[in-house]
C-alpha cells in the first residue's frame, strides 16, 4: 500500500491554505508545512508564543535558540514579522482572528470531534494547552496524522476514546492515505494515496466514509 511520507503529506496541507491566510501550525507533524508553502503566496504563521509571521525552518547552523515556536523549534522570521505577549497571542486565538489551524491527533471522529492531547500513558502531558483554544478559536481546523498507528488501529473512529479536545470542531483530515472532509452527511473522500481504492479505504478506517464527490455525481 502507497503511503505518503510526512513531508509529502506537509505539502499536500500546504496546496489548500490559500493567500492572505493567518495561520497556526501546531507541534509536531504540522510544522513541517511551513517549509512548503509557496514563496508567492502571502501566509501569516502565528505561534501561541507570540509570534506572528514565522518563515521556513532555518539552514543547518543558522538557528537562533532566542526565535522559536511553540514547540521550541528553531524558526525564521519573514520582513514585516512581531513579537508580541503571550497573552496577546492567546486573544489573537481565542478571539476567532485565525483563519485555520493544522494539529496533530490521536483520534477524531465522525463527527469531527479532536482528541490530540491526551492518550492516558503514564508520561502523557499533564494539561490540554493551548491545542484547545486553537481547536474552538480557529475558522477552520485541519487535522494531519498517520492514518492508523503503529499498531494498525484507525485513528478516525466513530467516537473517540481518548479525552476530547474540541468537539464537531475538524474541518479537514489530512492523512498519510487520504484527505478527508468533515461535513454534515459525513465523511467524505476527496482524494486518495496513488494506487489506493475506495474499498481499501474503507476497510483500514473504523468510520463510514463517503466516496469522492465526484463519484456520487457519476
Amino acid at each position: 500500500m502507497n503511503r505518503l511520507t510526512r513531508d509529502q503529506m506537509a505539502a499536500r496541507v500546504a496546496q489548500d491554505i490559500p493567500e492572505g491566510a493567518y495561520v497556526n501550525l501546531g507541534i509536531g507533524l504540522p510544522t513541517k508545512v511551513a517549509n512548503y508553502l509557496p514563496a508567492e503566496r502571502e501566509v501569516f504563521l502565528h505561534s501561541e508564543n507570540g509570534l506572528l509571521g514565522m518563515g521556513p525552518a532555518p539552514a543547518p547552523g543558522e538557528e537562533d535558540q532566542d526565535l522559536i515556536n511553540a514547540g521550541k523549534q528553531p524558526v525564521t522570521l519573514l520582513t514585516g514579522g512581531a513579537y508580541f505577549h503571550h497573552a496577546d497571542s492567546f486573544a489573537m486565538m481565542r478571539g476567532g482572528h485565525l483563519d485555520i489551524c493544522v494539529l496533530g491527533a490521536f483520534q477524531v471522529s465522525a463527527r469531527g470531534d479532536l482528541a490530540n492531547w491526551h492518550t492516558g500513558a503514564p508520561d502523557a502531558i499533564p494539561a490540554v494547552g493551548g491545542a484547545m483554544d486553537l481547536a474552538i478559536g480557529a475558522k477552520q481546523v485541519f487535522v494531519m496524522m498517520e492514518h492508523q498507528t503503529k499498531t494498525g488501529e484507525s485513528k478516525i473512529v466513530n467516537d473517540c476514546t481518548y479525552p476530547l479536545t474540541g468537539i464537531g470542531c475538524v474541518s479537514r483530515i489530512y492523512t498519510d492515505l487520504a484527505v478527508i472532509d468533515v461535513t454534515p452527511a459525513g465523511l467524505v473522500v476527496r482524494e486518495m494515496a496513488p494506487g489506493l481504492n475506495f474499498a481499501e479505504l474503507q476497510a483500514i478506517t473504523a468510520a463510514p466514509l463517503l466516496p469522492p464527490k465526484e463519484k456520487n455525481n457519476a
